[in-house]
Formats: C-alpha cells, structure tokens, sequence
C-alpha cells in the first residue's frame, strides 16, 4: 500500500506553482511520500485594488493560513516577503529553503538598461520600497523618470512593456527564475541600487505546530544560512513597521573567505516614495548563531534608523 499524498497548500499564481512545485519535489524525495498540490484562492489573487490599498503583506497568505488550521491541507508554501512578520499561533515556518536571487530586476523595451531609458521613461511597479529607491537614484543621477503603480501577475506586468505602455516595469528576480522567465530580463539591478524586500528571493515551508513528524521531515529543506539572514532582515523590519509606515527595502548578505561564511552584512533603507529622502545603514558582524541574536540585529538597525529620522518618513501604505 502507497503511503497517503501529503496535501500542499498553494496560491494559483504561475509563480506560486511554480514554486510549491519545486519544494512538492523536494518534500517528496525527503520523506518518499508523494506531495500533490492544493490550490487556494486568497483575497491578494482576486482584489483589483493596489497591494498597498490593501495591506500589502498577509493578503496572499491568510487563505493558506485557514486552509492549514482547517487540516484542509498539510503544509503550504509562501514567498517569505508576503508573510506578516508576526509569528502565527499553531503554525511553524519549518523550513526557509536556500535562497534564489534577491535582487530585483528591470524588463524594458529595446532590451534597454535602468540607466538608458529614455527622458520621462515610465516604470511600472507595485512596490513603494522600489518607487522610493528608483525615484532616489534618478535623482542623484540626473535621470528623469516616472514611476507608476501596476498590478497583476507576471505575463500582465511584461504585457505593459511589450504593448508599449510603460516602458519598463521592475519585478523580483526569483519569480521570473522560478517561471523560467529571466531571460527576458534587460538589467539586473545591484543592491547598491535598489534593496530587496525583506526576504525576496526567499521561501516559507509552513505547517501545523502540533505536527513534529512533518516538522523534522520538512527541516531537511531548511537552509540555516538562508534562515538567519531573512531572520535579520524580517525583525528589521517588524521593527521599523511599529514606529514607520515607509517603504522599507533589507538584505542580509552572508560574506565569505573562500568555502568558510565569515560575517554577515545588513543593510536597510526606509524612504519617501518620491525619492527626496532616504534613511540607509549598513553593519557587518559575526554570523548570528541563533534565532536571537539575528532578531536583536535587525531590531539594532531599526532603532538606529529610527533615531535618524526613519520615523518621520510616512509612506503612503494603508493602515
């Protein structure tokens, strides 16, 4: 008798698909159980209203969430940038696989790079963190620019560019990787440019806290490396979500000596949509060994952006 298939909660999306597929995959070879792909509806997928309308991070994730405590599901997979920073009661984030690319990257027309778009170029995004770093740059770079607030899935967001709408439009390297779509990527941007979200790139596996046997199964997946840096980046900004409601762009990037990690970097960023004002940081230290120490770093930077003005940076998400 074949063991029964192990239930995974999904988003519809191309991309979430993608994605569960690939860690279904993984969670298959690890416990020799068959994984099959349970598709769920969230609020995020069927709102028309701008993210930031709409509360941005949990609106992908609250369906899924339901779906697990139900026991409609066993586990669900969720890009780490939409989960709410709050730990859910009676769930576990049991695995954070290693990272795909953070960086974010620009899909323009005549395959034109950030810094060759034409005068008054119009770049679409739904994201504040990217609007505020983009408008940021072209300021101290003399570009003139536009950046405007768009919706909708992969294949929607290229559609803009290729109808001649925008003339580029900025969206996450790891999603067009993981839809096998990034070689209709023109720029990749540095981070030196414009910092991720906190966590892109990067996954949730998540289940029942009361489930230990699926718990220690699905830990095989889980990269501790990848784990401490979003821990950073996600305390940093819980931290800064409770005193600022401004974009906030964090990427803890783990610095090595050959094979060996030998310290790990920070860097925030929390801005004004518009560009005119930016607050950043950076620190580097010894790799945080624990949950703790990673979680105090990020609440570190926090109330030192904070204390320089971060604060006073009201973005223009809801409430």
């Amino acid at each position: 008798m074949t063991e029964k298939a192990l239930r995974l909660g999904t988003r519809r999306s191309k991309l979430a698909m993608a994605q569960s597929g690939q860690v279904a995959d993984a969670v298959s070879q690890v416990t020799g159980r068959p994984v099959e792909l349970v598709e769920i509806t969230t609020y995020g997928d069927t709102s028309r209203e701008h993210l930031a309308q709409i509360g941005g991070t949990g609106v992908f994730v609250a369906a899924l969430r339901d779906a697990l405590l139900r026991g409609e599901v066993d586990f669900a997979v969720h890009s780490l940038k939409d989960l709410p920073t709050a730990q859910h009661e009676g769930l576990v984030v049991a695995a954070v696989p290693v990272r795909e690319d953070p960086r974010d990257v620009v899909v323009a027309r005549d395959a034109r790079k950030l810094t060759d778009l034409p005068r008054g170029a119009r770049i679409g995004t739904g994201a504040p963190r990217r609007m505020a770093q983009l408008n940021a740059y072209a300021r101290t770079h003399g570009m003139e620019i536009e950046t405007v607030p768009i919706r909708g899935n992969v294949d929607t967001r290229i559609g803009y560019v290729r109808s001649g709408e925008l003339d580029a439009v900025v969206l996450a390297a790891a999603g067009l990787n993981r839809v096998g779509r990034i070689d209709e990527v023109t720029d990749f941007l540095s981070v030196d440019t414009v910092l991720p979200a906190p966590g892109q790139g990067a996954l949730a596996v998540e289940c029942p806290a009361d489930n230990a046997d699926l718990i220690a199964a699905l830990a095989e997946l889980d990269d501790p490396f990848t784990r401490v840096a979003v821990t950073a980046e996600r305390s940093l900004l819980a931290a800064l979500e409770a005193g600022c409601s401004a974009p906030v762009g964090a990427l803890a990037d783990l610095l090595a000596d050959g094979q060996t990690v030998k310290e790990m970097r920070l860097r925030g960023v929390v801005g004004t949509t518009d560009g005119s004002t930016l607050v950043q940081l950076s620190t580097t230290g010894p790799v945080p060994q624990t949950h703790e120490a990673a979680m105090a770093l990020g609440r570190d930077m926090a109330t030192e952006m904070l204390a320089q003005g971060a604060a006073g940076l009201m973005g223009e998400r809801a409430h």
